[in-house]
């Protein structure tokens, strides 16, 4: 067999009128960050268009978008941290950086191997408009109350700025261990921090240089998530035991205990709210915001897992049994507290269809009591929503199955919805070309129900071709249109490109994936356990193989992150099922990880069972099996997967002999920062897939 290196391949595809390119279909603007002012009604947001990032403004009654930066270059340069001050009239962000990985997140990006390396850089500027205004180089800002400051992290300390940048930038203070997730007090005298110290963790608050720290009843427990009280005179808190003690089994499932506390800072009296359930339900939530823990109108709000979905609870201040707000076989994500602390708005996957289950929605909620309303029901996809600062207006981002993302606001006094930014989706989009994706649901091999997304031309043609594709995380759910998040939103445009070429392609949501429940969510026997969610990406394939539609022979994979993992797994262990596939940056050796690369003495009582069962996990267990051709493609300033986890898996199918084309992504990250390394990337997956299905690959 033979194999060569793939560096910047460009596909050379043929079209009919009827097909779209690549590049059309790319050519979309990405709207995140979405942001607004607690007291007026203002809102921003980043646009990221085709790698041009740049923050957006608009303003009610009207809003009119309008773009406030001016960085019109592809230089790989995130922006994040969007945020907008209290009295709308600055707006601040970071530029830099790659604020979605798993270790590195604050360190420069240089995907154009510029010898003088970009810095990772907090800015303000007006939201009238005005030059951007250089604060310092750190993380994390967050906005006085009284709009005059910025308070951000710098080398595991905080500082301070003013705004406006005036005046020279200052660390407030020294402090043992990485200090973060800070606060300010309603009245923007003190901040409130967590101390992070390895297997504990402490909430300070600092009032000014004459007073020193306070530590708000420390212990040997991991403290986080301080809220303040409206007046500033309480914090409540999230507590959950420290990081030691006997090694626990590795393999099964168990609970995960937390607790919230309440703590007097002028008396410094602490006491227990409430504890969570001590049920393999009731651990820690691991979905979007944790607990999600809110102070708001004499009630603490919370979100926790405990009756099998995520949703929302509240308690009274002084503590006390907790209400059900969202009562419901649906999930609760991207929560926001309105202005007046009186109700909040959340994107659920629920609504008035059928097919919810598979969408997101706008659902608001008073802060005391079970009275959701679903306020965007409908067959679009809505998410990260808002309540303005006049109390009149929920914006947030929307799509449809055609249309991309927007921002958007809806009227809450005549319910009427205005999308901003149209003008950005250019005249060649081909909207009125792209498929409408359908729920499909089937069996997995051990009898679980798995949903998946389906994209089909409806052409009649027999003998397709077909591929399923996997999603990365693994805590994602693919959907019936446009996604909220960057990475899977271009799979969704990619996957809509594979259908228009004559592919049938099958988006499966895998067990480990939410919006399903908590067993669909936490499998005893997923991931290192016993890789179950694996039966379900083979379940796809064989539904696939049951159409009379489908060429049998014709059947690949392809994914990245967890999903080239399984895509991997797929190649090894069902050669004869999956006839090739495309491994974007997926892990193969799932025993170089944490407690199973331990070198501590002691040892968990089933560490040795526990890393059998990952090695029988990982892919590279399976290569004596594996005979489908694959491209494997990773970028080498990867901070979620090692880069290594494909240079691994390449030597070991070298010395096999399977067919291999690789790709490496020279100083780009897992996100591909830069829109043209994210082009080569999807312009090879396709140009692979294509030619395996037109035989032009042995």
């Amino acid at each position: 067999m033979r194999y060569f290196i793939l560096l910047l391949f460009i596909s050379n595809l043929s079209y009919s009128q009827s097909n779209f390119t690549l590049d059309q279909i790319k050519s979309y603007p990405f709207p995140n960050e979405l942001t607004g002012s607690s007291e007026k009604s203002r809102i921003a947001w980043a646009f990221d268009e085709e790698g041009k990032r740049n923050v957006y403004v608009a303003e009610g009654p009207s809003f009119i978008a309008r773009r406030l930066t001016s960085y019109m270059d592809d230089t790989g340069q995130e922006l994040s941290s969007v945020s907008i001050s209290s009295d709308g009239n600055w707006i601040v962000y970071i530029r830099g950086g790659d604020f979605g990985s798993n270790w590195d997140d604050e360190l420069p990006v240089n995907p154009t191997f510029n010898p003088d390396p970009p810095k990772v850089q907090i800015w303000s500027i007006p939201f009238s408009g005005g030059d951007p205004i250089m604060i310092d180089e750190g993380i994390n800002p967050v906005i006085s109350p009284l709009s005059d400051q910025i308070a951000y992290i710098k080398e595991g300390q905080i500082w301070v700025s003013s705004i406006d940048g005036e005046g020279e930038s200052k660390k407030l203070f020294h402090s043992r261990g990485r200090n973060g997730s800070h606060s300010w007090s309603p009245d923007g005298s003190k901040i409130a921090f967590v101390s992070y110290r390895g297997d504990r963790s402490f909430i300070g608050v600092y009032k000014d240089e004459k007073n020193n720290i306070k530590w708000i009843n420390p212990s040997f427990d991991r403290d986080t998530s301080p809220r303040w009280s409206p007046d500033g005179n309480q914090i409540v808190y999230i507590r959950q035991p420290g990081a030691a003690g006997e090694p626990d089994s590795i393999l099964g499932a168990r609970h995960v205990p937390w607790k919230l506390m309440k703590s007097d800072i002028n008396t410094m009296v602490s006491e227990e709210l409430w504890e969570a359930p001590k049920t393999i339900r009731g651990s820690y939530p691991r979905t979007q915001g944790g607990a999600n823990l809110h102070w708001a109108h004499k009630r603490i709000v919370f979100l926790s897992y405990h009756d099998g979905w995520q949703h929302l609870y509240s308690i009274p201040e002084s503590g006390g049994e907790p209400t059900l707000l969202t009562p419901g076989k649906f999930m609760c994500e991207y929560i926001k507290l309105s202005p007046d602390k009186k109700s909040l708005v959340f994107t659920a996957n629920t609504g008035n269809d059928e097919y919810d289950i598979d969408r997101r929605h706008i659902v608001k909620v008073s802060v005391d009591k079970s009275d959701m309303k679903v306020l965007t029901n409908g067959i679009g996809l809505e998410w990260t929503p808002l309540i303005t600062g006049d109390l009149n207006n929920v914006a947030f981002i929307s799509a449809t199955s055609t249309r991309p993302p927007l921002p958007s606001v809806l009227n809450l006094n005549n319910n009427k919805i205005k999308l901003l930014s149209e003008d950005r989706i250019p005249n060649d989009f081909p909207s009125d070309k792209m498929v409408i994706p359908t729920q499909i649901k089937f069996k997995s091999t051990d009898g679980i129900e798995v949903y998946a997304t389906k994209f089909e031309k409806k052409d009649n043609k027999k003998n397709k071709p077909a591929v399923i594709y996997i999603h990365g995380g693994p805590p994602r759910q693919m959907l019936l249109g446009w996604h909220y998040s960057s990475y899977y939103s271009n799979a969704y445009a990619l996957n809509q490109y594979l259908a228009n070429k004559g592919f049938v392609v099958i988006s499966v949501n895998y067990r480990l994936g939410i919006g399903y429940g908590f067993e669909f969510h936490n499998p005893v026997d997923g991931g290192t356990k016993g890789a179950s969610e694996y039966r379900d990406v083979k379940a796809a394939g064989l539904w696939l193989n049951q159409q009379n539609n489908i060429d049998k022979d014709r059947i690949y994979v392809y994914g990245g992150s967890y999903g080239g993992y399984l895509t991997a797994m797929a190649l090894g262990r069902d050669s004869d099922l999956f006839s090739g596939g495309v491994d974007i940056h997926g892990v193969h050796d799932r025993t170089l990880y944490g407690y199973l690369n331990s070198i501590n003495y002691e040892k968990a009582p089933d560490y040795d069972l526990a890393r059998e069962t990952a090695w029988k996990s990982s892919p590279i267990a399976d290569i004596d099996t594996w005979k489908s051709p694959v491209l494997i493609i990773h970028a080498d300033d990867d901070r979620n997967v090692y880069f290594k986890q494909s240079t691994d898996l390449v030597q070991r199918l070298r010395k096999k002999k399977v067919y291999m084309e690789t790709m490496v992504i020279v100083d780009d990250t897992h996100h591909f920062m830069m829109f043209e390394n994210q082009m080569k990337v999807n312009k090879s997956t396709a140009d692979f897939l294509i030619r395996l299905a037109e035989g032009n690959i042995n």
